[in-house]
């Protein structure tokens, strides 16, 4: 099933080239003719396809293993949950989960016993071999301008993107999307976490409120979530 999130777009796609084909029916061959778009939309500076465009091309219409196979597929209907899919030569998924409980574990020297907390709710945006997470201050449906925070957890660059470190990642080439979610929440939430990278992730001292909420049933603080200059739009790329 395939959703149209075109109202989503926005300003995101803009129209910058346009093709025009030409044949010559007698010797059976094409010339291809390329503009330019100006900013009222109009075509501009006709000239033949260069080889860099015609590269460009080629990539923009390459139909790529993952898109042959059945990968990012979903089995039904369309996660609720799910709020971007892509499916090109990067492809991802992009999805929400709530606040919920899980089990988290902690390398022994961070002094964190292991075990179940609540934690926040999530943004997770994943491609067969990479993984970023971010939090929501609100369990509501995101929207495509919904402001992002930093994950509170360890293992995880600024910018959101997870160090996997040595967890071996093992997604199908044909894995559908109910599963690919599946599998990359159970690969985060399975691993160690170790270490920060870079400033805490979190308001005040990130090792003292992991150890604060673990193994109790205290929601998760979300007044202690750092906000950053991100949203949902800048992850749809």
């Amino acid at each position: 099933m395939r959703t149209n999130i075109t109202g989503q777009f926005g300003h995101l796609y803009e129209p910058f080239k346009a093709l025009l084909i030409y044949k010559n029916a007698e010797k059976n061959n094409t010339y291809v003719e390329a503009f330019d778009i100006a900013q009222d939309g109009k075509p501009v500076n006709a000239h033949p396809l260069t080889i860099q465009e015609s590269m460009a091309l080629a990539k923009a219409l390459d139909t790529s293993e993952d898109l042959q196979a059945s990968f990012l597929d979903p089995v039904g209907l369309l996660p609720k949950n799910v709020l971007y899919i892509n499916r090109g030569r990067n492809a991802f998924a992009l999805w929400q989960t709530p606040a919920q409980k899980v089990r988290l574990l902690f390398k022994e020297g961070l002094s964190i016993p292991n075990g179940g907390a609540w934690v926040p709710p999530m943004i997770w945006k994943a491609s067969r071999g990479t993984l970023s997470v971010y939090a929501l201050n609100s369990n509501e449906p995101a929207a495509i301008n919904t402001p992002l925070c930093q994950a509170p957890y360890f293992n995880i660059y600024g910018d959101g993107k997870v160090c996997l470190g040595t967890v071996t990642i093992r997604i199908p080439r044909d894995c559908g999307l109910e599963e690919f979610m599946r599998l990359w929440e159970i690969y985060f939430f399975n691993s160690f976490f170790s270490h920060t990278l870079g400033n805490s992730p979190v308001k005040g001292n990130i090792v003292q409120l992991w150890q604060k909420l673990v193994n109790t049933d205290t929601p998760f603080p979300l007044e202690k979530l750092t906000p950053i200059k991100l949203t949902i739009k800048d992850l749809l790329k």
